[in-house]
């Protein structure tokens, strides 16, 4: 772990009309480091994860692993957090199946190449050490909520305080963003 305070190793990135983090820096932080490599992004809801991988797995060819196929339903986020070690190591899962509310079929990707995997919960004590990369995105709370309703609206309202409950405790047991080598503000 980077003994570096946070400040330290926090960047800003800029960001578009649509609020979300311009990836070019952070290809060129990866292209830059051993290939192939692991990537956590971390973060609370609304935080802009999902987004940021999926132009990160565009424009790397990196595979993209959602702890959202992961958590096993609005009580999952230590659940999801634990399966991490087990992606990165052997690119195994089972899936979640939201709709039926109950674990689906089992999920595998190729780890020979790099990997990205994003979610809260991401980074923890047993991910950190199997990653090249640990990313923690900070974003405003007020816009993160505004971001997370948005995009999943009634689905995930009634839930919002549940989940954010989820990650104050796995915060505060795992200090993901302590353990993150690159802060990005946005």
């Amino acid at each position: 772990m980077n003994d570096r305070a946070v400040s330290d190793r926090a960047v800003s990135t800029p960001v578009t009309a649509a609020r979300e983090i311009d990836p070019a820096p952070l290809v060129a932080r990866l292209a830059a480091g051993p290939q192939p490599w692991v990537l956590l992004i971390d973060g609370r809801s609304g935080a802009g994860k999902t987004v940021l991988a999926r132009r990160l797995a565009e424009e790397t060819g990196a595979t993209l692993v959602s702890l959202d196929d992961v958590y096993p339903g609005w009580d999952g986020l230590a659940a999801g957090a634990a399966a991490v070690p087990g992606i990165v190591r052997h690119g195994r899962w089972r899936r979640w199946d939201w709709a039926a509310d109950a674990w689906g079929e089992a999920a595998s990707v190729d780890r020979t190449g790099s990997l990205i995997v994003e979610g809260c919960g991401a980074i923890s004590r047993a991910s950190r050490p199997l990653a090249d990369h640990a990313w923690w995105l900070d974003r405003d709370d007020a816009e993160r909520k505004r971001r997370a309703l948005g995009r999943d609206g009634d689905a995930y309202a009634p839930h919002w305080e549940r989940w954010a409950a989820q990650e104050e405790a796995f915060a505060a047991a795992e200090h993901p963003r302590e353990l993150a080598d690159l802060v990005v503000r946005a």
